[in-house]
């Protein structure tokens, strides 16, 4: 089962690569080349960026929050 961390970073590096992909796209829409297949190939990304995402949230719930530790006297925020 992958870790937090690991789902995390996998979101971070998704998103970044449909950036790219949609920064490409445009490109060929400018050029008049047809995007249908890369249009479709970013749904299926977004899609897996959202499944991603659920994942991450179901396994924050799962895991307590830790506790942050204070000095006593220190801020609090």
């Amino acid at each position: 089962m992958p870790t937090l961390e690991y789902v995390r970073s996998e979101i971070d590096r998704m998103r970044a690569q449909i950036g790219r992909q949609r920064k490409e796209i445009l490109q060929l829409q400018r050029a008049g080349i047809g995007t249908a297949s890369a249009e479709a190939l970013l749904a299926r990304m977004q899609a897996k960026v959202d499944q991603l995402v659920a994942q991450r949230d179901e396994m924050k719930k799962a895991n307590p929050p830790e506790t942050k530790k204070r000095v006593l006297g220190g801020r609090k925020w």
